[in-house]
């Protein structure tokens, strides 16, 4: 079976943007793949972190996976950091990493702004852990968004680039893992920037934890625009807002947009927000519940992680020590 691999940072409040962009596809891929989900807590140290609220939102994302559908005993779910090959991993296929590749990475340009001077050397070398992530478990596919392609791109070439070096074909070229509609989930509040929890409005987002009252509540006072609802998708250009809204009914009750504008042409926004209030609590209200549930469970999330690093760490031991012949490396 084709494995894949994909991470998340444990960064808390996990909102609707990510439900329904990440995590609701993972829950489907592991139907047909060997599945490994990491929390990536080493990733996350390129920003300053409270180390409380780091372990505390380890423990919350994986709540979130297990109560999306994420079941651990079929999947391998655990922290990054508690598999230090990933740490090791990374510092041998740096070695074989051009800096002139990192220095085409447009995220780090993109977070390190005009403080590139300042920045840590861990957000610059932040896409080789990444490959390293990935190719520890020889991964062969990696579901990735817009903003990762780039960095699934460099894991290739870094791939390509150790078997070459070696001659050998050691590590498969993971494919990325495409979706037939990627969901992009945008702002409430603006339709023209992704949903995010950096976003200092609560009201930009659905977060999984909150009640049905709340869910409701930011539809309700999600920016619109006055027209009725078009016929046709055609009908939404220009209008980011209305877009946005109808992509999440859309994504909410599994159908295309064009269904959703058939369904509601004509309609004002008070009445189809309505409807949204209601798909929205329906899907996201059991699952919320659940979450919470789970994350007042500390001990059964702890084990999960456990089982799931063990598992984990078998494989990457194999692995790594394969790498460590390869590149002449003295072994134990």
């Amino acid at each position: 079976m084709n494995r894949i691999f994909s991470g998340i940072q444990p960064s808390g409040n996990l909102h609707l943007g990510n439900y329904l962009g990440a995590i609701r596809n993972w829950v489907s891929l592991q139907e047909s793949f060997e599945s490994i989900y990491c929390l990536v807590d080493l990733h996350a140290l390129t920003m300053p972190q409270d180390p409380d609220e780091l372990r505390g939102n380890v423990r919350e994302v994986t709540a979130g996976l297990i109560a999306a559908g994420i079941d651990p005993e079929r999947c391998i779910i655990f922290c990054q950091s508690a598999v230090p090959a990933h740490s090791e991993l990374a510092w041998l296929l740096g070695c074989l990493t051009p800096l002139g590749w990192l220095n085409r990475m447009t995220q780090f340009k993109d977070k390190a702004g005009d403080q590139r001077d300042s920045a840590g050397l861990g957000l610059y070398a932040y896409p080789v852990l990444m490959a390293a992530d990935i190719l520890l478990y020889k991964a062969t596919h990696v579901p990735v968004g817009e903003d990762q392609k780039q960095h699934l791109e460099l894991a290739r070439g870094i791939a390509g680039a150790f078997n070459r070096h070696y001659g050998i074909d050691f590590f498969p070229l993971p494919e990325p893992q495409i979706f037939g509609a990627a969901t992009r989930v945008m702002s409430l509040r603006d339709g023209r920037a992704k949903m995010s929890k950096s976003d200092r409005s609560d009201y930009s987002r659905i977060n999984l934890t909150d009640d049905a009252e709340t869910i409701a509540l930011k539809i309700r006072k999600a920016r619109t625009d006055p027209d009725p609802l078009p016929g046709t998708p055609e009908g939404l250009e220009g209008r980011p807002e209305a877009a946005n809204l109808i992509g999440i009914y859309a994504a909410l009750a599994e159908t295309t947009q064009k269904a959703v504008c058939a369904k509601f042409e004509g309609a004002m926004f008070s009445s189809f927000k309505s409807e949204l209030a209601d798909l929205a609590v329906s899907v996201l209200g059991p699952l919320g519940a659940e979450m919470k549930r789970l994350v007042s469970e500390p001990a059964y999330i702890e084990g999960v992680l456990q089982r799931g690093s063990e598992r984990a760490a078998e494989i990457a031991r194999h692995n790594l020590s394969q790498v460590h012949t390869v590149m002449g490396l003295m072994r134990e």
